[in-house]
């Protein structure tokens, strides 16, 4: 209307400088809204007889406008409207936008206009789809049925563990690799998220892609994950747990698959061990007991393992860990899985732990040096490796200047996934555009490290601890505030590792003086009696493998 008042000047119209007072809207009667006038209004011609009409109109500005709107009952009438979409967009869904719209507003004007819920989508639909339909009624039971609203969750998160696990083969047939006296190692490395973590994160990188830069370290001078394996004489799995102190004999079918519950301290190598074929569901040969196809295999084994970090570090040690043990028993059990291969069981190895995790941690830590990690739309089988150069962290100019120190303030990241994976199942316009931002981010930093511009790395480091808050406010917290304030003058940069919340948090000093300064400062004044520096050191090998 209003580009049609400016096209019309020249017939009467005076502009005012200010457009918003010049008289521009035309006050038309019903009976001369014809599809011949809106015509000539949006696409022009000659149209004299609507031209008249148009002249002869009453004109009014934009502000009056909204001088005389009546702003509630257009509100109401808005409501209304929007009401009666719903159900058309929600029948339609297939050629419409429903399951596109953020999905938690959408719930939430059901339950305010009282509309009944469409009907549940079909097991054929699929099956993203479908998950974000099962959120979207999640969501609408929220704060009126919770159990039923925790129901529809699971199924969710079902739905998208089934497309996860189904993109692999399970006939997996272990056959043992090793001789009787011999004894495997594998070991990997922690790794630090420098941009881009989230965007790496089903659904949403299944959806759109993801994005991260992330780099390989050792800590103390070793890979701080590490795993071996041997034959024993009995016909059981016996694992064992070096930081921990704990072991449990494995001996059924029925006990390896407790990895999902909170009866073992196992999971992550019970899963593991079913994802290698040590169950029947993942198995291309049957057997009546876990004894028998022992027994078949070869012998029972031991497996120890050590993981050398803290829980709740950020540093993606749980995902590590269960990739190093993939990697072990691929050697054992003769898989040959390459790394590509062993980091994408792992994704699989999370959902089957009902963390809901992204496949970052796995490819920080047992691919080697610094890289830009980036993924297409789909199931992420495949993953684009863009190694970047390390001069940034490994030359004696700048090494120092990377700092590591552990909070010790633990926060356990499965709690945060599910809120934000949650937000990406329903399509909430604040996650998806962060999200989005991170992703975009992590491109940024690549290019930055490409460069070798150390002070515009360091600043990329504090937006990417920016854009983790923004995210998720419990991402910080006072006393990691505390710790900030104590250094934030001399760094250039600084993020909690992971989800945040606690952990490790990475600091780039400004120079060698300032990095002093900060380990001065928070060595003599820690937050807590576990808080403290750790060294490390780029891994340049990721995960290795030994035979003795």
């Amino acid at each position: 209307l209003a580009k049609r008042g400016i096209e019309e000047e020249a017939c009467g119209i005076e502009l005012d400088k200010d457009i918003q007072f010049t008289k521009l809207f035309p006050l038309i009667a019903k009976e001369n809204l014809t599809q011949e006038f809106i015509h000539w209004l949006l696409n022009g011609g000659e149209g004299i007889a609507q031209k008249q009409i148009w002249l002869r109109a009453d004109k009014l500005s934009a502000n009056d406008i909204s001088n005389e709107a009546n702003l509630t009952r257009l509100q109401t009438q808005r409501l209304r409207f929007r009401s009666k979409t719903l159900k058309p967009l929600a029948v339609n869904y297939k050629r419409s936008v429903f399951y596109q719209l953020d999905l938690s507003h959408v719930a939430s004007e059901y339950r305010r206009s009282g509309n009944a819920l469409p009907e549940e989508l079909p097991l054929s639909e699929r099956p993203l789809i479908r998950a974000r339909d099962l959120m979207f009624r999640s969501s609408f039971y929220q704060s009126t049925d919770p159990h039923k609203s925790a129901t529809y969750e699971k199924e969710a998160f079902a739905t998208l563990h089934d497309v996860i696990t189904q993109s692999i083969d399970h006939g997996n047939i272990p056959k043992l690799n090793i001789y009787s006296d011999q004894i495997i190692w594998g070991r990997s490395p922690a790794r630090l998220d420098l941009a881009g973590g989230w965007s790496d994160t089903p659904p949403f990188c299944m959806q759109f892609g993801g994005s991260v830069v992330n780099i390989a370290v050792e800590m103390n001078g070793q890979p701080p994950i590490q795993i071996f394996i041997r034959l024993s004489s009995e016909p059981v799995i016996t694992l064992r747990s070096i930081d921990n102190g704990e072991a449990e004999v494995v001996s059924t079918y029925e006990e390896l698959a407790q990895y999902n519950t909170v009866v073992s301290s196992f999971s992550i190598p019970k899963a593991a061990l079913c994802l290698a074929g040590f169950h029947p569901d993942f198995c291309g040969a049957q057997f009546k007991s876990l004894k028998e196809q022992l027994s078949s295999f070869g012998g029972g084994f031991e497996m120890s393992m050590l993981s050398a970090i803290p829980k709740g570090s950020g540093l993606g040690t749980s995902s590590i860990l269960g990739a190093t043990i993939l990697g072990v028993l691929s050697d054992f059990c003769s898989f040959s899985w390459n790394k590509h291969e062993i980091a994408h069981r792992t994704l699989i190895l999370e959902q089957l732990l009902t963390a809901g995790g992204g496949w970052q941690d796995q490819y920080g830590g047992i691919l080697s040096g610094v890289k830009l990690l980036e993924s297409e739309p789909g199931t992420q089988e495949k993953m684009r490796v863009r190694w970047l150069p390390d001069q940034l962290f490994t030359q004696t100019e700048y090494k120092g200047n990377w700092l590591l120190y552990y909070t010790g303030i633990t926060r356990v990241a499965k709690n945060i996934l599910g809120e934000i994976v949650r937000g990406m199942f329903l399509n909430q316009g604040k996650v998806l555009s962060t999200v989005e931002d991170i992703k975009r981010h992590s491109k940024y930093m690549a290019e930055l490290i490409q460069t070798g511009d150390f002070e515009g790395v360091g600043k990329m480091l504090l937006r990417s601890w920016e854009y983790n808050k923004v995210l998720d406010s419990g991402t910080s917290s006072p006393e990691i505030e505390q710790i900030i304030h104590k250094i934030a003058d001399y760094a250039l940069g600084y993020k909690l590792l992971g989800a945040g919340g606690g952990g490790f948090i990475l600091i780039c000093a400004k120079d060698n003086e300032a990095a002093a300064r900060i380990q001065t400062s928070l060595t003599e004044n820690p937050p807590n009696s576990k808080a403290r520096f750790v060294k490390m050191e780029m891994s340049k090998l990721g995960f290795q493998l030994s035979r003795s």
